[in-house]
């Protein structure tokens, strides 16, 4: 079943990364080993058919082999690193009021235990799954199809999800005033901000949270704390700045918000290993010797 989704994602995905007709779907299709990918990753579910990624973030990394997914529930910068080709994914995009109508259908009269607020988690897919999303997928075969379709599979897909072990952090998810939920918020309205000077009190009126229990919260679900969440969404975005546009570092640490060039300069170089400009025209290099394989994105959708 595994072989069945992974080659009809390769026929569907010309390049690394490609949106589809499919509502929410997006596909990941690599044949051959390319650096680390730096991007911001929406709440979203990556299903693995083959081969195997490696994801950091803040603190903490892991890898998702072939037959298992991964479940991201915040706006989150992560380093991906591809593991085993060739790797094949399918990537949905969640969203929260499908999930919470599939999960009022459940009408699960037991209560729920509480859980803690997670930004990842995985899990084998089960064949029923894999079943689900291969039917999404092949929707792209017969477009015609997707109009009528598309939207059933996909509460299909939602309902798989609600009986797999992501379950529970899915139900915390949904919930309107969950931790959980006022951490994506947090998260979400972090990112929105990152290039403007913010504090802790700032930030924790946000979440409506104290900032010790923010500090908690927010480090248990991401690894980070708000404040250095906010430096890496810096970092990453002038990194980004630095390789598409003819600009000086001096001018990219003041349009991400730094009123120190030397500090930028410090922490980039902390972060990526090189100074900015020297970090740049590295990227370039790699990107002339592999054309087609993105290196950076400006995260405004699903990603690898």
């Amino acid at each position: 079943m595994l072989d069945r989704l992974a080659h009809t994602i390769e026929r569907h995905c010309p390049g690394l990364w490609s949106p589809t007709a499919v509502p929410k779907l997006s596909l990941v299709s690599l044949d051959e080993l390319v650096d680390p990918i730096e991007v911001t990753y929406e709440p979203m579910i990556c299903f693995i058919a083959d081969g195997a990624k490696h994801t950091a973030v803040g603190e903490r990394s892991w890898i998702t082999p072939r037959g298992e997914m991964a479940l991201f529930t915040l706006d989150l910068p992560v380093t991906a690193a591809f593991e085993k080709v060739p790797y094949r994914a399918a990537i949905m995009r969640i969203d929260s009021e499908v999930l919470a109508s599939v999960q009022l259908e459940l009408a699960e009269s037991e209560p729920q235990p509480p859980v803690a607020a997670a930004a990842a988690v995985t899990a084998p897919m089960s064949p029923e799954l894999v079943d689900a999303v291969t039917r999404w997928v092949q929707l792209l075969d017969s477009p015609e199809d997707i109009g009528p379709l598309a939207s059933r599979i996909e509460t299909e897909i939602l309902y798989r999800l609600l009986r797999s072990p992501l379950a529970p952090v899915l139900r915390h998810w949904s919930l309107a005033d969950s931790t959980a939920a006022r951490i994506r918020t947090t998260a979400r309205w972090i990112r929105e901000h990152c290039t403007e000077p913010l504090g802790i009190d700032e930030i924790s009126e946000v979440a409506r949270m104290s900032p010790a229990t923010l500090h908690r919260h927010f480090k248990a679900a991401t690894g980070m704390s708000p404040l250095r969440f906010q430096k890496h969404l810096r970092l990453q975005e002038a990194r980004r700045l630095l390789f598409t546009r003819d600009v000086t570092a001096a001018q990219v640490a003041q349009e991400v918000g730094y009123v120190s060039a030397t500090q930028f300069n410090r922490e980039y170089r902390r972060a990526y290993g090189l100074p900015p400009g020297r970090d740049a025209a590295q990227l370039r290099t790699r990107l002339a010797e592999a054309r087609e394989v993105p290196l950076l994105h400006d995260g405004s959708d699903a990603k690898p």
